[in-house]
Parts: C-alpha cells; sequence; structure tokens
C-alpha cells in the first residue's frame, strides 16, 4: 500500500477540519477560523529534536505524532483539503508548515503552487530555515505564490533556543542562523511580510522576551505571540503554562512594539526583568481588547486571519490568544489578571 505523505496528503490542524467539514463539531463561543493550517507529513516523521514541539524525535515512544500545538493533526489529501475550501468565505488565508526533513523544501513549492492555481487564498509559509541556505530557496517560495513567511524562533535567547533545539538535544537548528533567514526573508518578501514565532515560558525573563520582539521589528519581522503549552509526552510535558500576568504584559508590549507606538528602549524593568513599566499609557490598549487577541499573518480585511482558535489554552480557558474580539466581560476578567482596578 502506497504510504500517505506530502505533497499528495498534508495534515491539518483540528479546527481547520472542523472548518471544512471533515469532522463534526462545533467552537467554543462560536469563534470562527479564518485561517487554514496546514503541515507537511512524512512517515520518518520530523528530524528536528526540540524539547517542546509535538513533533519531536525526543518525544516518549507511544505518543509521537499525536499532537501538535496541543490538538490532533488529522491527514487528508491535498486535493480534498483544496476543493473543501471553495466556497468558505471565512478562510482568508492558507499557511503551509514546512517541518525538518530532506523532502519540505522541494514539496512546499507544489503545495503553494496548488494553492495558487486553484483558489484564492493568501498563503503563507512556516518555513523551516535549517533548510533554507540560500535566497534563492525564498524566491521561489515568492514565485510560486507565497506572499508571506513565517519563522518560528520560538525560544527569546541564543542560550534557551541551544538548549532547546540545538545543541543542548542534538538538534540540527542554530540561532545565527535562523536570524540570518529573518534578515534575507526581509529582503526577498518585503519589510514587515515576514513574522517570528515566539514562545513565552520557555524560562526566559520578560526583558528577554520584550528584547527578542524588539529585535524582530528592527529587522522588518513582526512577532507572532504564543504561550507555551505543554505537549503531552514531549520531554516539557510538565513545564508550567506562563502566569496570565507575565503573558498578558508581553502581549501589551508585542502590541505596543508591532504597531510602532514606542520600543524597548522607553520600557522600564525591575531586577528580576519584570516589566513594570511600559512607557505609555496602556489603559487605552487594554480597554480596546485588541492586543490580547491571536497574532498572525493578515486575511483579506486586514486584520488577522492566521487565528488559531484555542491553541494556546483549553476552551474552558482563560483564553490567552483571543480567536475573535475580546467582550466587555473579557476586558474586566484581563484588568484582574493584570492586578488593574
Amino acid at each position: 500500500m502506497k504510504q500517505k505523505t506530502s505533497p499528495e496528503y498534508v495534515q491539518t490542524s483540528l479546527a481547520a477540519s472542523l472548518t471544512l467539514g471533515f469532522k463534526s463539531g462545533s467552537f467554543h463561543r462560536n469563534a470562527k477560523l479564518k485561517g487554514l493550517n496546514l503541515l507537511l507529513h512524512y512517515e520518518e516523521g520530523c528530524l528536528g529534536k526540540c524539547h517542546f514541539c509535538g513533533l519531536s524525535k525526543t518525544r516518549l515512544e507511544g505518543s509521537k505524532g499525536k499532537t501538535f500545538i496541543r490538538v490532533d493533526w488529522p491527514l487528508y489529501s491535498l486535493k480534498e483539503i483544496i476543493e473543501k475550501t471553495k466556497g468558505k468565505e471565512q478562510i482568508h488565508r492558507v499557511c503551509i508548515s514546512m517541518i525538518t526533513h530532506p523532502k519540505a523544501l522541494e514539496d512546499t513549492i507544489y503545495v503553494i503552487k496548488e494553492f495558487k492555481e486553484k483558489t484564492d487564498l493568501f498563503i503563507s509559509v512556516l518555513i523551516t530555515p535549517t533548510l533554507i541556505r540560500d535566497r534563492e530557496a525564498l524566491m521561489a517560495m515568492k514565485q510560486a505564490g507565497a506572499d508571506r513567511v513565517g519563522i518560528a524562533i520560538d525560544a527569546a535567547t541564543p542560550e534557551l533556543f541551544d538548549r532547546l533545539r540545538g545543541k543542548g538535544v542534538e538538534g540540527p537548528h542554530q540561532w545565527n542562523h535562523y536570524w540570518d533567514v529573518v534578515r534575507m526573508s526581509a529582503e526577498v518578501f518585503g519589510e514587515f511580510y515576514t513574522g517570528i514565532h515566539l514562545i513565552v515560558g520557555l524560562g526566559e525573563t520578560e526583558k528577554e522576551m520584550v528584547e527578542t520582539i524588539q529585535k524582530g521589528q528592527d529587522m522588518g519581522a513582526y512577532t507572532h505571540l504564543f504561550s507555551f503549552f505543554p505537549e503531552k509526552g514531549s520531554p516539557m510535558q510538565n513545564h508550567p503554562s506562563p502566569p496570565l500576568d507575565h503573558y498578558r504584559r508581553i502581549q501589551l508590549a508585542r502590541w505596543i512594539i508591532n504597531e510602532g507606538l514606542g520600543s524597548i528602549s522607553q520600557m522600564k524593568f525591575d531586577g528580576q526583568g519584570k516589566l513594570v513599566d511600559f512607557g505609555t499609557n496602556i489603559t487605552p490598549l487594554i480597554e480596546m481588547g485588541e492586543p490580547f487577541m491571536t497574532s498572525g499573518c493578515p486575511g483579506r480585511n486586514g486584520k488577522v486571519a492566521c487565528n488559531r482558535p484555542y491553541g494556546n489554552e483549553r476552551p474552558s480557558g482563560p483564553i490567552r490568544n483571543f480567536p475573535f474580539m475580546p467582550e466587555s466581560e473579557d476586558i474586566e476578567e484581563i484588568k484582574r489578571q493584570l492586578e488593574i482596578k
């Protein structure tokens, strides 16, 4: 029997599977998925060994490939997925996620072309920098039809990156090379058509996280923020999610920096690296609610399309990345989380 592997087959997030009608179910609070997340799939799996990842080679036996970013990723044919997207007006964008595998670059370009030729969706690629050695690979993806790329740096410091993704786990990824690819991507796709993924709660201080958000901004890359959620079976399955007040402060800092409302130079941190002064009035930012929504690539209306409903937490809450505009009750809860009267 022929193996179901990419590029003919790809995995989708559970949210995408529900939205496209492959599975039945509903979303908590009627959240609407606006970005279709796809993941390349190979029998060998991902060759990375990132300690916090559900795809990692370091995942405990019996749990490999079970979940990724908290949820199941069922496997479907690419042809079926493309057919199912037709007529789904709520879907604005598709994001094709590479994994660390020798065929991933070639297959990603194939999948981009299929979506470009057969749909009207915007196309993002979550690239694996370890497989990108020059601008030509990025140019090929752009020419195939991708308009944006994301780069999952994840860890906010070189020490954490090395310990959790690189030499510390005998993994292939290198901090400096990842940032070299961020720089190249901003040149090829244009300023702020590249996004970096950062995971809050891997062991960094708030100051270190904000410094890395600012580093991305200075290179022409927005930050797409995630809150650490322990993947069952991963080496970090017992590592806690970051405290809510901690995550809310980083969300506000990201918004201020990415929206050009300020920079780290005006912010103040205490001796433990905790953010104690944003350098601007945060009250109207909290009241508007948008800083606490999922950050990701935009859709047809200019608003975030990659809203990943409940990818950072269980639907029962508390919600960390809101997949919709927070309501007044949500704002009051956020204030309590930030200990603001």
